[in-house]
């Protein structure tokens, strides 16, 4: 019997853990499918280095992880960092999900500068896309923080198909030595005060197609077609269309924007059937299947709040560590979701009811429910009212 190949899983994806790691195995066991679970010693090594900590327990097949860091951030002096992922597989977006708040912080009284390069995967399951970094999650973080930071692909990497090794560098200057992080965008656009945005408000959806040269034209159709379905204030724009050059390797990407507010989603497989005698038929279904999902997931994404799922979870760390309220809210009761926005601006604390921090903190994912209880932890000033809608944050200088 053929062993299959090995198939490599994120051991931080998600809530990551102990559960990530039973269940794999417990479906490994079913399909006698190889699996290797990482998790993300790459950042921790970094980490690990660039504060001279104190680490325990930083190897795979360890249950307990002990990291002691020795030095702040502003003891950082080195300005060009390069960091190498132990896998092609392994997200560059996680490490950078993991490294950058650190980095953020190691500012000098130069400003310099840093120039941080990441190699490693770009597009890989259970990850943000190099798409998703560069369209959703960069250009909120500096309209809301004042945050810029500079990308570039270098080079794309996948995990599907034939393992190929990708590179993103980033540039960006720290903050100050005593500056503290601030919300600088418009709480009302954030829905402070105001009515959640509707689906009428997008103006425009920018697609990403990344698949075999065969299957641009077709999904370009149905995708255009699907969306103004569902988004027909909006204008489709099509921003990149590459071949993937493999039909294991299938990446499409939309992010509907509404003023400042961005929403993405996102779509990641491969087709099986582009090269038989049906392959027509096989592009057609496979085109239809992607648009349709992709422009209903977008839908529901923007109707349920001034974020999407991800977007939340990822906001969280800057959210805690930022100086004074914030909120990014999502929620099914849009008409809750507006009072608790109405009532962000107050100083009273009394008119905000202020959540345990005892487990996971109030609604949307599990992963940002738990993130909030996380940063809750580590830095005990942070606050989570009206469950989890509104931070008042660490306020956090260096």
């Amino acid at each position: 019997m053929t062993q299959p190949p090995v198939i490599t899983l994120d051991g931080r994806t998600g809530e990551g853990g102990g559960q990530l790691v039973r269940i794999a195995c417990a479906l490994a066991a079913v399909a006698t499918q190889p699996v290797r679970i990482t998790h993300h010693v790459t950042a921790i090594e970094y980490l690990k280095k660039a504060t001279g900590a104190h680490v325990e327990g930083l190897f795979v097949g360890s249950d307990t992880l002990l990291f002691s860091p020795q030095s702040p951030p502003t003891s950082l002096t080195s300005r060009n960092i390069k960091i190498t992922a132990d896998s092609p597989a392994a997200s560059t977006l996680l490490i950078f999900q993991a490294v950058f708040p650190f980095l953020l912080f190691a500012g000098n009284d130069k400003g310099e500068p840093i120039r941080l390069e990441i190699s490693g995967g770009t597009n890989v399951s259970f990850s943000l896309s190099y798409e998703y970094l560069d369209e959703v999650l960069l250009p909120t973080l500096e309209d809301a923080f004042g945050i810029v930071v500079e990308r570039k692909l270098l080079a794309r990497g996948w995990s599907s198909g034939k393992q190929q090794r990708g590179a993103v560098k980033f540039v960006f200057t720290p903050l100050k030595p005593g500056e503290t992080l601030k919300f600088q965008g418009d709480a009302a656009a954030y829905g402070g005060g105001e009515s959640q945005p509707t689906v009428r408000d997008v103006t425009a959806i920018d697609v990403s197609i990344i698949v075999p040269a065969q299957l641009h034209e077709e999904l370009a159709e149905e995708l255009e077609d699907a969306l103004l379905g569902m988004f027909d204030n909006a204008e489709v724009n099509f921003k990149k269309i590459e071949d993937s050059g493999a039909d294991s390797r299938i990446y499409v990407f939309a992010v509907a924007r509404a003023g400042k507010l961005r929403w993405g989603r996102d779509w990641l497989g491969a087709s099986q059937n582009a090269k038989s005698k049906n392959s027509n038929r096989s592009k057609a279904g496979l085109s239809k299947t992607i648009s349709r999902q992709l422009a209903n997931d977008l839908y529901e994404e923007v109707t349920a709040g001034v974020v999407d799922e991800y977007l939340q979870d990822q906001l969280v760390v800057f959210q805690a560590l930022a100086e004074g309220r914030t909120s990014f809210p999502r929620g099914e009761d849009r008409n809750r979701l507006e009072r608790a926005m109405e009532r962000l601006q107050l100083d009273d604390e009394e008119d905000l009811r202020k959540e345990k921090t005892d487990g996971p903190i109030g609604e949307g994912s599990d992963h940002t429910t738990t993130v909030r209880w996380v940063a809750s932890q580590l830095l005990p000033s942070v606050a989570w009212y009206d469950r989890g809608i509104v931070c008042e944050g660490a306020g956090i200088k260096q």
